[in-house]
C-alpha cells in the first residue's frame, strides 16, 4: 500500500506541475490556477509523509517512478493546453480513482491504525480536490467523458502496475 500510495501522490505532484507550467503563464483564471497550486501544496504533504513510510518501513518504492515523472508531467500539461476546465476534468478524474483506491484501503487496515488515519485524513483531501475541480467546471471541457474515462483507466492501470513493478 505504501508503495502505490507513494507513487501516486508522486505522479499527482508531477500532473499538477505540468498544469502549473501551462497554466501559470497563460491563463486568465488565476482563481483555478491558485486552486491547483494549492491542491499542489497538499500533495507535497502527502508525498512527504509517503516519503517518511517509505523510509520508516522500509519499502521499495516502484521502480517505475521515471515513467510516472514523465507520464504525470505530460498528462498535466497536454490537459492545461486544452484549457483550465480540461486540467481540472484531469484532476477530478484523478482524484475519483484515488477516492475509491484509498476507500478500500481503509477498509484493510484496522490492524495499522497509524496508516489508517493517515489515508483518511488524504483520502479527505482528495474528494476535497475533486469536489474544487468540479466546481472550476471540469464537467464543461471538451471532450469531458473521454477525457474522464480515459484519465481514470490510465490512473488504474499505473495502480496496477506500482503495485508489481
Amino acid at each position: 500500500m505504501i508503495r502505490v500510495n507513494h507513487a501516486g501522490e508522486y505522479g499527482a505532484m508531477r500532473i499538477y506541475a505540468g498544469q502549473l507550467a501551462i497554466l501559470g503563464r497563460r491563463s486568465r483564471d488565476r482563481k483555478a490556477v491558485a486552486a491547483i497550486q494549492r491542491m499542489a501544496d497538499q500533495e507535497a504533504r502527502h508525498l512527504e509523509r509517503f516519503d517518511r513510510l517509505v523510509n520508516e518501513r522500509r519499502v521499495r518504492p516502484t521502480a517505475l517512478a521515471p515513467v510516472w515523472q514523465m507520464a504525470g508531467f505530460a498528462l498535466g500539461a497536454a490537459t492545461a493546453l486544452l484549457g483550465t476546465r480540461a486540467a481540472m476534468a484531469c484532476t477530478a478524474a484523478v482524484e475519483e480513482v484515488i477516492d475509491e483506491h484509498y476507500a478500500r484501503q481503509v477498509e484493510r487496515l484496522d490492524s495499522d491504525p497509524e496508516l489508517k488515519k493517515t489515508i483518511v485524513e488524504f483520502r479527505a483531501d482528495e474528494i476535497a480536490h475533486r469536489d474544487e475541480a468540479l466546481a472550476h467546471g471540469a464537467t464543461m471541457a471538451p471532450g469531458y467523458r473521454f477525457l474522464n474515462e480515459s484519465i481514470k483507466a490510465g490512473c488504474r492501470l499505473a495502480i496496477r502496475f506500482s503495485e508489481k513493478i
